[in-house]
């Protein structure tokens, strides 16, 4: 999962990549750590854990497990986040989008940032066993793992399909929420799964053609990079097809939902496919600069992942 803040909280200075390691208030501290974690990522990963706990329990699930599970799963993302700034501190100073981060402005410390997130990363593992059960905790820390050492260290600067593979470590938390109830694995969890999947590189690819040049510099090869808008937008309508397919299966052949889940997901899927073929249009005409519009289908990938989760919490209701 991959919703990206504009700029984190807790960070002083005009940052343009020099660490500023002078004045650190104690409150700008806390909110550089804070910032670590990426909170607004966190965001949209519990919008889709939480209702998944709910399709799972066939209602409302424990308010404790809730709890539990959201605290856990913010501690467990907070630290992969944590932990993919220390290893990205190189190009994150070099990009107009990131030079604004805690390590970046001099607020954190590479060695802070580094204990801070290996702490929270052995937190919420722990947390989730004794809190929740070990399959939790095992998927919890195998998607801080991926994150970091599969996504950051391996794929990220060395193949354009990096966000593709790379976004499986956000898709596991739709098991994390599934298993958190019943303790166990099952089609629905999958099936949600496959649709995050899907939706990672669509999400994530209209950004990538806005900051392109950023990701250039830096050597980092996002596909706007390596390939034209052209290629790019008619790979977004490719997965926004299958994306959109896979969420109906909910509902047939499987048959976990009711006549609401596949009414709501047929209509966010249709004005999604909508803006993915607009924007495939656009740039097939050869559309440049502010006219292609291609942060349109980002902010509208975020909103169709909250309401379409948000579907899958109040289904069950009417199942």
């Amino acid at each position: 999962m991959t919703a990206v803040e504009s700029r984190p909280a807790g960070v002083i200075g005009a940052g343009s990549g020099q660490a500023n390691s002078g004045h650190r208030p104690p409150r700008a501290r806390v909110m550089a750590f804070v910032a670590l974690t990426k909170p607004r990522i966190i965001e949209l990963l519990l919008i889709t854990t939480v209702p998944v706990m709910f399709l799972a329990a066939g209602g409302v699930p424990s308010l404790w497990l809730v709890v539990a599970t959201v605290v856990g799963g913010y501690l467990s993302a907070g630290g992969a986040n944590a932990l993919n700034m220390y290893i990205d501190r190189d190009i994150d100073a070099l990009m107009h989008r990131t030079e604004q981060r805690p390590l970046v402005t001099g607020m954190v410390s590479p060695r802070e940032c580094l204990v801070f997130g290996v702490t929270l990363s052995v937190i919420s593992t722990v947390w989730f066993a004794v809190l929740v059960n070990p399959l939790s905790a095992a998927l919890s820390l195998t998607a801080i793992l991926y994150y970091v050492f599969v996504y950051t260290l391996w794929l990220k600067r060395r193949t354009a399909q990096n966000i593709v593979w790379g976004g499986v470590a956000g898709c596991l938390q739709v098991f994390i929420g599934w298993s958190a109830v019943r303790d166990e694995l099952g089609w629905a969890p999958f099936v949600l799964f496959l649709v995050l999947f899907f939706w990672t590189p669509p999400h994530y690819w209209p950004l990538s053609m806005k900051v392109k040049d950023d990701y250039a510099r830096v050597g980092v090869p996002m596909l706007p990079v390596v390939a034209g808008n052209q290629v790019v937008a008619r790979q977004i309508v490719l997965y926004s097809w299958v994306m959109v397919l896979t969420s109906l299966t909910l509902w047939w052949p499987l048959g976990d939902t009711s006549w609401f889940y596949p009414v709501v997901a047929a209509l966010l899927g249709a004005f999604w496919l909508k803006e993915a073929h607009g924007l495939h249009a656009r740039a097939k005409a050869g559309v440049m600069g502010a006219k292609l519009k291609e942060m349109r289908l980002f902010h509208w990938s975020i909103t169709y992942a909250t309401l379409l989760f948000v579907a899958v919490a109040i289904d069950p209701f009417l199942h």
